[in-house]
């Protein structure tokens, strides 16, 4: 059973995350990853499942909550994040996403460990979080002292803010290869409700993208 703390922090994101940010890590895996089988950690609804059910079998969730929306004949496993491991076996997966979870979590390297050791050799693992280095991010760090999406608001659901150097550390640390950051070209203007044109997310994606993917692969096996 899960902790009834930890089940009513992973409720205060809704179990779900911005289509954009789906968007890119369906782009991420065209030609990286098909078919097999697709294991989404911090699923929430799952979906992340609309946006890659065509390329791949089989999409498996594991999360603190089974949320309603969440689709009935999918595989579902319960797990606290923090303090457990997803109770399947080594190597279970062919791609590993984790779509806007790491930030929530109080140990984001163990928790990258378990996402290494539940992808295949030569499997694909898919990270996001929000963008620390945008300039939403950045000018509120400098007014407030407090980045965007750390603001009090957002505590206890988002705890650890992660930086795209962090994340290629981290990746370094779990012996991933072929390792490729990407920003999702979607972020809110400062100050108001607007976004950025998209165009223009797209010539600086780093400063005006409210969310960073990581996506690198598990050495070993075919590639």
């Amino acid at each position: 059973m899960t902790d009834p703390v930890v089940e009513a922090r992973a409720r205060l994101s809704g179990g779900t995350s911005g289509g954009p940010i789906y968007r890119a890590v369906a782009a991420s895996l065209l030609g990286r990853a098909t078919g097999g089988t697709l294991l989404d950690v911090g699923c929430g609804t799952g979906a992340l499942r609309g946006h890659v059910a065509a390329q791949f079998g089989r999409y498996v969730g594991a999360d603190a909550v089974r949320y309603s929306g969440f689709p009935e004949g999918d595989e579902f496993h319960p797990i606290d994040l923090d303090t457990g491991r997803v109770p399947v076996p080594d190597g279970f997966a062919d791609v590993v996403t984790a779509i806007e979870v790491i930030e929530h979590l109080e140990n984001p390297r163990q928790f990258a460990r378990e996402l290494s050791r539940l992808a295949r050799p030569g499997g694909w693992v898919v990270v996001s979080t929000p963008n620390q280095l945008s300039l939403l991010s950045k000018l509120t760090l400098l007014a407030l002292n407090e980045f965007n999406a750390f603001r009090a608001g957002s505590y206890p659901a988002h705890l650890s803010a992660l930086l795209e150097v962090d994340l290629r550390r981290i990746a370094a640390e779990c012996g991933w290869v072929d390792v490729c950051v990407r920003y999702t070209a979607s972020g809110r203007v400062p100050g108001v409700r607007w976004h950025w044109p998209r165009w223009l997310s797209r010539l600086a994606p780093r400063a005006l993208s409210d969310n960073v993917l990581l996506v690198a692969r598990k050495p070993g096996g075919g590639g």
